[in-house]
């Protein structure tokens, strides 16, 4: 039986191309707003960190209404780092909407969702987005997109895919490039006729694969997924099951909840084709089957790809400890850890000390997002350098690898190349775009460490960088973690400027008068490859006799402030991230610089 009264569809691109500016529009104009009512505008970033950074981080369901037929829509993240995601949702739907941006074109993160979407053999319908931006090259774009689509094995069918000219700001979309739409029927018509209705035996007994874990406080676990087969009922006995193990087990479905708009609607049953939510199953997980205790069948699902990034997460023990956060002890820091495995199946967690926890993900900004829901949920703890997670294949030590894709102005090109090398980086592709060129290499996940720092420097800020996980190959050789010295506080009190103008010959700062400072408190870094103490609380010494030009003011460089990410990038091997609700502090693990020369020597000296 087919639902033609129904189309589950995710759209997939890669960061910053419009997913959600157009899913603003689509619900607009489904019906899920007044006409009069007052939207913000990417209403389905609802996290904070969401807003402010402009990306999406996890995978959201919503739902329109076009001449009466449903249409469910995931709306997807785009960063690599959130790929699980990526991955889980594609489970539930039957197509896919491809944005590409009509100036950017297709690019790394395009790539690897494509190529998920066309191994399951879904529809896709080709939407060529930002068509109003300045310097759209749309027939360009869609070239480039077929080119792609061919490099990865799509079959005839995906390749004569329907094309989609949109605005998404404007809200329009049209068969045609030459010929400017008024609303997105267009599109909403192509997915209707294109996109296949969900299909499956509706009286059969049920099967549903978990797709995605939502957590809430009253009811616990949330479990996310498509009805392949049967219908949900609320109380209803079910078995859980995983294609994986053999583990079974019995539950009882609680409350069940289908998307409507921007909300969820409880309903006392739901058919084959619905995506769902519901509650009752406190331990259920993704990639786990729910069936009819009559007909227990798991689904196929690929398993979570493993974590390949670890930082120790651990109580914060500098002098300025407790002072503002809310919570500081290491039952807080485990509570919310535990937490946060419960809606997060791609993090790993394990007890190092009664005070360190060692947190696994799937990169710097999966571990960065966490660390930043954290402080500003009032916590206070601090994290070490991250580090790669090396495993065994077939006797050999291995470590991850990244495809990794730049894409710079020419004139950049010699710095960047020289740096990747250094980095053990191995260059596949060579595209020039113009006055830009795009460079593919396969490099250790490593030697991406503290990269991103050195490759805005080295373009002027004007590169777009993007990697997802290649594979695990043998170990490489040795690569340098960060080739700048520190600028370490020789002393606790509080900077003046005096110390900081003396202390900005030595390098470049990241404190301003004012700040607190403990002694080990890195507040700057050097260009020379050793730490440098200095003394950023010394004041001038007042004398009876003054030079006639000794009271001329001090000017100060204008000190760099480091974001959390360009924080844990900086992180050497012997130092420290303190975090807390209102500062970061980069820190030395050993805080006393008798005590750290003295470590020093013995590692030289190879004690």
């Amino acid at each position: 039986m087919k639902r033609e009264d129904l189309r589950n569809i995710a759209i997939i691109a890669h960061v910053d191309h419009g997913k959600t500016t157009l899913v603003d529009a689509m619900l607009k104009q489904g019906g899920v707003f007044r006409a009069n009512q007052d939207v913000p505008t990417c209403v389905m970033d609802s996290n904070d960190l969401e807003r402010e950074r402009g990306i999406t981080i996890l995978a959201k369901n919503t739902s329109a209404v076009y001449n009466d037929v449903k249409i469910n829509i995931v709306d997807t993240p785009g960063h690599a780092d959130f790929g699980g995601e990526v991955e889980r949702v594609l489970k539930m739907i039957n197509g896919v909407v491809l944005l590409v941006d009509a100036y950017e074109g297709p690019m790394p993160q395009t790539r690897f969702v494509l190529q998920k979407a066309l191994e399951m053999n879904h529809r896709i319908i080709i939407c060529i987005n930002k068509i109003d931006k300045p310097g759209a090259r749309c027939q360009e774009v869609l070239n480039e997109v077929y080119d792609l689509l061919i490099e990865l094995n799509a079959n005839d069918e995906q390749i004569d895919s329907p094309v989609i000219y949109c605005s998404g700001r404007a809200g329009t979309a049209s068969y045609s490039q030459d010929q400017p739409g008024t609303d997105l029927k267009p599109l909403f018509e192509t997915i209707i006729h294109h996109i296949a209705p969900p299909e499956g035996d509706e009286k059969g007994d049920l099967q549903v694969l978990i797709s995605s874990i939502d957590y809430n406080d009253y009811v616990g676990r949330i479990a996310i997924g498509r009805i392949e087969r049967g219908f949900m009922k609320q109380n209803m006995d079910v078995v859980v099951t995983n294609y994986h193990t053999e583990e079974k087990y019995r539950a009882k479905i609680g409350n069940i909840y289908q998307f409507s708009g921007l909300g969820k609607t409880t309903v006392e049953s739901a058919m084959m084709g619905d995506i769902v939510c519901f509650s009752g199953i406190e331990k259920i997980t993704i990639g786990e089957t729910v069936c009819s205790p009559n007909r227990v069948e798991p689904i196929p699902f690929v398993k979570i790809s493993e974590p390949t990034l670890q930082m120790s997460f651990s109580v914060n023990d500098s002098p300025f400890a407790g002072r503002e956060g809310k919570f500081v002890t290491s039952r807080h820091l485990r509570a919310r850890l535990e937490k946060e495995l419960l809606k997060d199946v791609s993090l790993r967690v394990s007890e190092k000390s009664a005070d360190e926890f060692i947190v696994s993900g799937r990169g710097e900004i999966h571990l960065s997002i966490l660390i930043e829901n954290m402080r500003r949920e009032g916590y206070e703890f601090q994290v070490g350098t991250p580090q790669v997670i090396n495993k065994i294949v077939d006797g050999v030590l291995c470590e991850p690898f990244e495809k990794l894709v730049v894409d710079v102005p020419t004139e950049y090109i010699g710095g960047v190349m020289e740096n990747l090398g250094r980095r053990h980086g191995e260059m596949e592709n060579m595209i020039n775009m113009g006055s830009r060129t795009k460079l593919e290499y396969v490099i250790p996940a490593r030697g991406l460490l503290g990269f991103r720092n050195d490759f805005m420097t080295l373009t002027r800020g004007e590169g777009i960088m993007s990697s997802v996980f290649d594979s695990y190959e043998p170990l490489k050789g040795t690569i340098l973690r960060r080739s700048s010295g520190a600028l370490v506080a020789w002393e606790t009190g509080e900077a003046v400027t005096y110390g900081l103008y003396n202390a900005q010959e030595r390098g470049q700062l990241f404190i301003e008068p004012g700040t607190p400072v403990y002694a080990g408190m890195i507040v700057g870094y050097s260009p020379k490859q050793e730490d440098i103490p200095v003394n950023v609380c010394k004041k001038k010494h007042v004398t009876n006799m003054r030079a006639a030009g000794s009271d001329e003011a001090l000017t100060l460089e204008t000190p760099r402030k480091l974001s959390l990410e360009e924080c844990i990038e900086f992180l050497n091997a012997d130092e420290m991230l303190e975090v807390t609700p209102k500062s970061l502090r980069l820190r030395k693990v050993i805080l006393d610089h008798a005590e750290r020369m003295r470590r020093l020597v013995r590692e030289r000296n190879g004690n």
